[in-house]
């Protein structure tokens, strides 16, 4: 019996042409639908003219070099604001979960060896550590990401200290993703059986590096699909700079808009751009997970073929003697 009529009935035939037909009517009401209530308004308001269209799909057109030379200024911006964010976020984000760890473990301990005021002191100070650092995730996840943009935007020129204003969106981009990534590696390391924190205990490794060494590398693996889709948000989330002036795509799709009043077109066109990068985005996380996935099912293999060469000669050995 397969997996699949264990978890529930195989449909029939007559349940097969019941579903097949629904679709099929579901179909055709969400085409008729789409027709009157969305293409018939566009048209008879013209926008599929290629008065409208054609800067963006006409070579021959006299606006179409310009608007897609701009187009391709605001994607690059984006792409270099999302690589920054990602890189930061994830250098930042991996060493406040590491952090958090640590004091939580710190806070279980006794500091035996010590004086009592000393470990006292020592474990109070865990405590507030870890508190600070959890009150400093909870609000800055809790926070609109646009408003740790527009605050990190604002908030730094007033202590005298200015930047680029592509470096205050990754600042804000990192504050908000760096926690959320942290909260991700976090949940994935405490989500490991406990007993190989306990192994790498007895044999001797300090609580530190058995975080570095083996709860942190297995926590990337296991939480790599939430990790991927928190990077696919930071790419999504620069198109916030248009409220810095920051020219993103989103903001170079608004001044073309300005200049041609084509919005629909243009929203389309760069929703488009974004749509097909982060579905090879995710496509990506699928290609890396299969592959990880496969490697663990081969190194698995390998040790179970080892320890059955083995057997296989202690059996012969045995007959043998």
């Amino acid at each position: 019996m397969s997996q699949q009529t264990v978890l529930y009935d195989v449909p029939g035939p007559r349940q097969r042409r019941i579903t097949l037909v629904s679709s099929l009517v579901a179909t055709v009401v969400l085409l008729v639908g789409a027709y009157f209530l969305v293409y018939r308004p566009l048209d008879e308001k013209g926008q599929f003219s290629m008065e409208l269209w054609g800067p963006l799909l006409d070579p021959g057109n006299e606006n179409f070099s310009l608007v897609w030379e701009r187009i391709g200024i605001g994607f690059k911006n984006t792409l270099i604001a999302a690589a920054l964010a990602i890189v930061s976020s994830l250098i930042v984000g991996t060493l406040l979960a590491m952090l958090r760890i640590q004091l939580k473990s710190l806070a279980r301990r006794r500091f035996t060896g010590l004086a009592t005021p000393v470990s006292y002191l020592l474990r109070g100070l865990s405590l507030l550590l870890a508190a600070v650092t959890r009150v400093c995730v909870e609000v800055f996840r809790g926070l609109p990401v646009v408003i740790t943009i527009f605050f990190v935007a604002r908030g730094f020129p007033e202590f005298g200290v200015t930047f680029d204003t592509l470096w205050y969106l990754v600042i804000g981009l990192t504050i908000y993703n760096s926690v959320v990534i942290a909260e991700i590696l976090r949940s994935g390391m405490e989500g490991l059986p406990g007993g190989q924190a306990e192994a790498a205990a007895a044999i001797g490794l300090a609580p530190w590096q058995t975080t570095r060494m083996i709860l942190l590398p297995q926590a990337f693996r296991i939480m790599l699909p939430a990790l991927i889709s928190q990077l696919v948000v930071v790419l999504k989330d620069t198109s916030l700079g248009f409220i810095i002036s920051y020219e993103e795509t989103l903001n170079i799709g608004k001044q073309i808009i300005g200049a041609l009043d084509n919005p629909i077109q243009v929203y389309i066109v760069i929703g488009l751009i974004f749509i097909v990068v982060n579905y090879s985005l995710s496509k990506l996380a699928q290609y890396v997970q299969h592959r990880l996935a496969r490697g663990r099912k081969s190194a698995g293999g390998t040790r179970t073929g080892a320890a059955g060469t083995e057997l296989e000669t202690e059996a012969v050995a045995g007959t043998t003697t």
